[in-house]
């Protein structure tokens, strides 16, 4: 056998080599099989090589859709924010009465939590009295909101107008329900008398101050008396009161068992309701008797003021009483 038959053509490869070849490193292979396929003409081989191209190039589009997820948008969080905070200005509207908590006072005035993103101010003076603040931190106090933007950067509290609109609201039933309400007659007006309801001005006419005719309206300055509200007008701010209304209707359920025990010569004790220059008209439970300012003392008496005052009690003795009246 000749040994040139036995040498390899140049092109062929041999057993061993083959086995070289696959026994090579796998750094080796990937460098190998780029230059192969770009080498190779077949149509599978291109094929091959399309497909791992679509491939590398799938995988790197969804790397980009994951990147993009996981990235936070600028627009989205804006828009977020946007409707947030449109969402905590609806929940709060200017004029609206809302609760919260004192968390202390300083020299804007009393800060409170109402709930809101920041807190509210309002003036100290309207908790104060007497010159002292009768408010403390922890404290729950009712509000009204003045405004939720001010130049300040804050929202403006008022207690004051809260005060009011609450009075406003039960005036407003006291009125619809016929039942009685509270109140300071703070000065005399023309006409009649001024009375302060929680902050509400209300007029108290001479005629409705009490059951009988009254002539010194001085005298019931700075008492805290009961009312009926007779007429309301909230758009106007006019209330009007009757002290009158409510003493008839009180009056008129003792009246019955007060003219079924007395009698002349009996002591009775009763209440001051008015004085005159001539005496003073005592209440005896539903029935007024007339105390003459002869009777008021062993002495000469100018003027019953002088020892008598409206709303005093005192025991009397009855000295003439006509049934049929």
């Amino acid at each position: 056998m000749s040994t040139e038959n036995n040498k390899p053509n140049e092109g062929e490869v041999t057993g061993d080599q083959s086995q070289t070849e696959t026994n090579r490193s796998p750094s080796n292979a990937e460098d190998t099989v780029p230059a192969a396929a770009s080498a190779s003409n077949s149509p599978s081989s291109s094929a091959g090589a399309a497909s791992a191209a679509r491939a590398t190039s799938g995988r790197s589009a969804a790397d980009d859709t994951d990147d993009d997820d996981e990235r936070p948008s600028g627009d989205m969080d804006f828009g977020a924010m946007l409707d947030q905070y449109e969402q905590e200005q609806a929940a709060f509207q200017e004029g609206e009465m809302v609760k919260g908590t004192v968390l202390g006072i300083t020299e804007r005035g009393v800060v409170i939590d109402f709930g809101f993103k920041s807190e509210g101010v309002a003036p100290q003076s309207d908790f104060t009295e007497n010159g002292q603040v009768t408010v403390r931190a922890g404290e729950e106090v009712e509000v009204m909101i003045k405004s939720m933007d001010s130049p300040e950067g804050y929202p403006v509290l008022s207690r004051a107008d809260a005060m009011r609109m609450r009075a406003w609201d039960d005036l407003e039933q006291a009125h619809r329900e016929d039942t009685p309400v509270k109140g300071r007659i703070t000065e005399r007006v023309k006409g009649g008398l001024r009375v302060d309801v929680n902050g509400v001005d209300a007029f108290l006419p001479g005629s409705q101050v009490d059951s009988r005719p009254v002539r010194n309206l001085d005298s019931f300055r700075d008492q805290e008396l009961e009312f009926k509200v007779i007429k309301l007008n909230r758009k106007r701010s006019n209330v009007v009161l009757s002290r009158k209304a409510l003493l008839d209707e009180m009056n008129e359920g003792r009246k019955g068992e007060t003219l079924n025990n007395i009698e002349e010569g009996i002591i009775v004790e009763g209440q001051i309701k008015n004085l005159t220059d001539y005496g003073a008209f005592v209440d005896l439970g539903g029935v007024d008797g007339l105390l003459h300012v002869t009777d008021m003392s062993w002495g000469r008496l100018q003027n019953p003021a002088e020892i008598f005052h409206v709303g005093d009690t005192v025991q009397v003795k009855v000295l003439k009483f006509d049934r049929g009246r």
